[in-house]
């Protein structure tokens, strides 16, 4: 169901100790100053050691959730090193980022094995925040909107119905990740639009009006605001801003 939605990525940031003590200040901060009916759901992603403690120091019932970061397409077995969806459910994770651009560049991880992650994920009880987006390249040459079509094709669109009602996408045009580059609001709501018009032809225009679609791409407490006023941005996936207490909840402000 489409919804307002904040997500930080901490990405391989924090210790133990410094992520236990920022989550504290988030959701302190976020009690004594959100308090608007529209105000968004928040999902933190720590890295995985950090999973347990975070998610203990997090208000139950509240409009906050526990996300990791990744998880490998099987269930069990002997993949040393690797986290399983199951695994991520039974430590009280909600969601999960799949497809993010870095997974993609740097373990390769490609549309037919992220496919296998999404029903891994489903098949948990998870609800993955799938990522796509565009290089500078591939902006610069007007194949946006080609890239990132076949991204959802070839990604995303094999889910049912109902498999794809869990599913969050995140726009992240790469050129602007870790960067200080933003796409303009206009930029965002171009391709939010595009993405919920290949949902609607995918599935049905009801499906395309209650996905939530997610801006990532330096968006910060500066930003956030003219991002997310726009139709079709629900939120963010937001990075470096989500390690910076007074910045994360500014954004969680912002709508």
């Amino acid at each position: 169901m489409r919804q307002n939605l904040v997500a930080g990525n901490w990405k391989m940031n924090m210790t133990y100790q410094d992520g236990l003590a920022l989550v504290s200040e988030i959701t302190n901060m976020v009690a004594d100053e959100v308090a608007a009916p529209n105000a968004p759901q928040v999902v933190i992603c720590p890295p995985f050691p950090l999973l347990h403690g975070i998610g203990k120091l997090l208000p139950q019932g509240s409009r906050f959730h526990l996300g990791a970061q990744n998880c490998h397409h099987k269930e069990s077995g002997a993949y040393t090193g690797e986290v399983s969806a199951k695994l991520l459910a039974s430590i009280g994770c909600e969601y999960v980022i799949l497809g993010h651009s870095e997974r993609r560049q740097y373990f390769r991880e490609d549309d037919e094995l992220l496919g296998q992650k999404l029903k891994a994920a489903l098949a948990a009880g998870l609800k993955p925040i799938f990522c796509v987006g565009e290089s500078l390249d591939t902006r610069e040459m007007n194949e946006t909107f080609d890239f990132i079509g076949k991204q959802l094709q070839d990604g995303l669109f094999h889910l049912s119905n109902e498999e794809f009602d869990q599913v969050t996408i995140a726009y992240e045009p790469i050129w602007a990740i870790g960067t200080g580059k933003t796409a303009s609001s206009d930029q965002a709501q171009e391709v939010h639009a595009f993405i919920r018009e290949r949902i609607a032809r995918a599935y049905d225009a009801e499906a395309a009006l209650n996905t939530t679609i997610l801006y990532g791409g330096s968006a910060n407490a500066q930003n956030a605001r003219e991002l997310f006023a726009k139709p079709d941005v629900d939120g963010g996936l937001i990075g470096g801003a989500s390690l910076k207490s007074r910045d994360f909840t500014e954004i969680i402000k912002s709508f």
